[in-house]
């Protein structure tokens, strides 16, 4: 029988903001398809949540996860447009301690290869106490394109956030689906 270690893995949540999935009228494709990039990445994902596009909701539940140090990343998935109810990212600004600008500015670049809409992207990156927070699209394909455009550097970055390292100067290893660990 195989055994997992889940002491070295760092712990992921994921919400979702939706109004129309939280209604039950869409379904979320992007959770199911961010944990699988993840969980084969060595993350472990810890939770899911579907929220409402709702700034004080959204901001409420990444502060409690923060605090609670029940997670080491959040990822967020939707609520990044131009739509009057998208309001992810000001949700994150509210509540997070430090920015990370070159994380959502290395997705934006990343996606620019694909479409010029990724300009139009509001997603911001952060943290709060010991958990880095990460803004993702709500579309599926673009929210792996993102994720997969900032995985490489995750691990390293985590691992200084969270006390597991202060080396910077080690050797990493990267293969075509990012960091091994």
């Amino acid at each position: 029988m195989d055994t997992i270690k889940t002491e070295n893995m760092f712990r992921v949540a994921i919400i979702c903001a939706s109004d129309k999935g939280y209604q039950g009228v869409r379904e979320d494709t992007a959770t199911p398809m961010i944990s699988a990039l993840l969980e084969s990445n060595g993350y472990s994902v810890v939770s899911t949540c579907l929220l409402p596009d709702d700034r004080e909701r959204l901001a409420r539940e990444m502060a409690r996860i923060c605090d609670g140090n029940f997670a080491d990343m959040i990822v967020t998935t939707g609520g990044t447009g131009l739509s009057p109810r998208d309001v992810t990212p000001e949700a994150t600004l509210d509540i997070m301690q430090k920015s990370v600008p070159g994380i959502p500015e290395a997705m934006r670049a990343a996606s620019m290869r694909f479409t010029p809409k990724a300009m139009l992207s509001r997603a911001v990156a952060g943290i709060r106490e010991r958990t880095l927070i990460i803004n993702l699209p709500g579309s599926p394909k673009g929210a792996i394109e993102n994720l997969t455009s900032v995985l490489p550097a995750l691990w390293h970055g985590l691992e200084t956030l969270t006390g597991r390292t202060q080396e910077c100067a080690r050797q990493v290893i990267y293969n075509s689906h990012g960091f091994v660990p």
